[in-house]
């Protein structure tokens, strides 16, 4: 299923979009997609029965937004450097085991809402990733198999990175992570069961209209259960948790002089196989 949220920032409402592109309305069958729904198998159940049956409402996308597909979110965890190809374009070592840090719930938008270039800021980039979405209570699992278990699905994110904040002004790269805005998620929560191989996905992002990055998950250093599993012997993960797991080579730190780091009125443009597309104008804040 494609689950995701519409309508305006902090009113939104849940809707799915079915196999033949058309948006149906789930409010008569649930208030949010969430943590609470993603744990809930029967509630997606009713949700899978009532769209095979086609009596879901139509909603009218004629100038909806899309909000974030999830709701509530508790926590979005990030992994750093965990492309081959991106650790060797910034000249890093490769991670003996996963870079983790956090980025604030609050920093999460939807697909195409507008990105905030901030204050003093010379170095916004761009990385499109892979997020997973957390679907049931997880702590120290023990294998691939039970971390993919634990996983709800999965969606296109856009970890907005400020490098001077993040790796010139001291300290974690928390001040280059968690700016307003900083990452857009959507449109969609495709469930598990229709990505059956999180390694076989490509990735892409266009910074107007020119083709940065155009990588693939094969390239990933730690996969998608290796992730879910690491990070669970750390912190306890929740349903409606996301996990950011990593760009891949093509982001502006990455470049040579002069790097095209970016500004007020760019437009940036990323998608993921089967996972939906974003599209941001970006604005000084």
């Amino acid at each position: 299923m494609k689950l995701l949220r519409v309508g305006p920032t902090g009113a939104e409402r849940p809707a799915l979009l079915d196999q033949d592109g058309t948006l149906r309305d789930l409010s008569a069958l649930v208030d949010d997609i969430d943590g609470g729904l993603l744990a809930d198998a029967s509630a997606l159940d009713r949700i899978r029965a009532a769209a095979g049956a086609g009596v879901l409402p139509v909603l009218d996308a004629t100038g909806l937004r899309i909000g974030p597909p999830v709701g509530r979110i508790g926590k979005v965890v990030c992994i750093g450097l965990n492309y081959h190809g991106h650790a060797a374009e910034v000249g890093a070592a490769i991670p003996e085991e996963p870079v983790v840090f956090l980025k604030s719930a609050d920093t999460v938008v939807g697909p195409d809402d507008i990105v905030l270039v901030p204050r003093r800021s010379t170095k916004t980039d761009w990385e499109v990733e892979l997020a997973i979405v957390i679907g049931r209570t997880a702590r120290y699992l023990q294998s691939d198999e039970e971390a993919l278990a634990h996983v709800a699905g999965y969606a296109v994110a856009h970890d907005v990175s400020e490098r001077e904040f993040q790796i010139e002004r001291g300290g974690t790269w928390d001040k280059g992570k968690n700016c307003e805005t900083f990452n857009p998620l959507g449109p969609w929560l495709v469930t598990a069961d229709e990505v059956p191989d999180p390694q076989a996905l490509s990735l892409r992002l266009w910074v107007n209209g020119e083709l940065k990055q155009d990588g693939h998950t094969s390239d990933q250093i730690f996969s998608v259960a290796e992730v879910v599993r690491y990070v669970s012997q750390f912190m306890t993960l929740y349903p409606g948790d996301i996990i950011n797991t990593g760009t891949p080579a093509g982001v502006a730190m990455g470049q040579p002089e002069p790097k095209p780091y970016l500004r007020a009125g760019d437009v940036v443009e990323l998608e993921i196989d089967g996972l939906g597309r974003q599209r941001q104008e970006l604005k000084d804040a």
